[in-house]
Formats: structure tokens, sequence, C-alpha cells
């Protein structure tokens, strides 16, 4: 299951890499560069390895700032906290769940980046920085589509920026940003429309309580069976996951 999650992981990698490349220290030793009759060039084997172990200690942060990860594991995680259950689901099980459903949403994504640029690279028909340019596209598209223009906006302020024609120029360095604080806000919007329900069962117990004179007994220890039978009754858990991954398609 390693090898398999590591192989799908590999093309949001892929994207990564024009950073890495460029921050590599042209003067390695050991290094060489070969320029091919058409123009491309090929790295060495020790360069590619270099770029690739780098890219992997990447990986956590591509995970958090580039996919579906963060709204998924906020949204599990103030779901839980409406809840009332402490720590049921563990940290592990809302982690493994977000993981597991980000790797389901960016499918489509993967996919595209493997077809178009893996592909094609290890069959020796295009170049490292082909398949790089192209395995950025997708990715960037994805991002681009649940990103504000508010937010891209602000970021572009911030730098300096006089703006862009099309929202396909905008570079990963202000894009990335932007993304990430456009999914915080989307994952709090999904957590306030979740608390809701839980908030009016707390305040119907309390009230319940308070006027048959118990205000010594914790409203939240008689409302927590109610709202595990409601979201049991209404397949919450079905409906939370189908929500979710519905809200990066629309």
């Amino acid at each position: 299951m390693t090898s398999s999650l590591f192989k799908r992981c590999l093309p949001l990698l892929l994207a990564l890499l024009p950073c890495l490349a460029s921050a590599a220290a042209p003067g390695l030793d050991a290094v060489t560069v070969t320029t091919n009759p058409n123009g491309g060039q090929t790295y060495s084997l020790t360069l590619q390895i270099l770029i690739l172990m780098t890219a992997v200690t990447m990986l956590p942060a591509i995970v958090l700032m580039m996919t579906s990860f963060t709204r998924i594991v906020i949204v599990l995680g103030l779901l839980r906290q409406a809840l009332g259950a402490g720590q049921s689901p563990p940290n592990q099980v809302i982690m493994g769940l977000s993981l597991f459903l980000s790797l389901f949403i960016m499918g489509p994504v993967i996919d595209r980046i493997h077809t178009e640029a893996v592909q094609p690279y290890m069959a020796g028909t295009i170049d490292a920085n082909v398949a790089i340019e192209r395995a950025s596209v997708p990715l960037k598209r994805f991002m681009l589509d649940q990103t504000r223009e508010s937010d891209i906006a602000t970021f572009v302020r911030i730098s300096g920026g006089q703006g862009f024609e099309k929202p396909e120029d905008v570079p990963m360095r202000i894009l990335i940003p932007a993304f990430a604080t456009s999914e915080l806000k989307t994952a709090f919007q999904i957590g306030f429309l979740i608390f809701i329900p839980f908030v009016i069962i707390d305040l119907v117990v309390a009230s319940v309580l308070m006027s048959m004179g118990m205000m010594m007994l914790s409203p939240v220890l008689i409302s927590l069976p109610f709202k595990l039978m409601l979201f049991v009754l209404v397949d919450g858990w079905s409906l939370v996951m189908g929500t979710l991954a519905a809200s990066f398609y629309v």
C-alpha cells in the first residue's frame, strides 16, 4: 500500500520541481548536464536523485498547501468539536480520512498529470523540463478553481504587483498562499453550517434542564447522546464526506 500511495503522490511532486530545479547549485561536483540534439537537456542521475529527495522532504507542505487536505481536516475537526465527543474519533482517524479523501478528490488531477507528464517522460518522448511544465498545469488549474479572486488580489497587492491579464498568469508564489487562505475561509464556512444543528440541541437540552430545576447537571452530558443519535440517523458521515467531495467540483 505504501508503494501504491507513493506512486499516486509522485505527480504532485513533479509540480514542485521547477522551484527545486532552479534552486539547485549548477556547480556541484560529479554533476553533468548533457545537451540533446533537439535542444533539450538531460541531467545526470545524481542531480535527479538530489531533486527527487528534496521534493520528498517537501511532501507534507505540498499536501497541506496545494491539495484539498486543509479544508477536509479542518471541517472534520470542527465536526468532532460540534459533536462534543472529546477525542472520538481520534486524531489518527481524522488525519487518515482526510488523507485518503484528498487522494480521492485529487484523483482527476493526479491522473491527468500522470498521463500528460509522467508517462511521456518515462517513455523518453519529452525531457524533464517539459514534463515539469505539463505537470504543473492541472495542479495550478485545480488551485485556481478553488481560490477567490479577492485573495489573489490581496497577495498581488502585498507583493507590489500590478495584476495579471489571465488567471493562468498568476505565479505559484502568489497562488499558493491565496489558495490556502481561500481553503481556510471555505472550511470555516462549512464548519459554521455543521455547528448550527448541534448548537440547537444544546440550547434545547439546557432550557429543559433549567426549567426542571436541574441547573447543576451539565447540559453537555445529556445532549451528547441526542447529538450522536441525530448524526447517525441522518447518515451524517456520508453527508459530510459527500458534501466535502462535491464542494471541490461545483
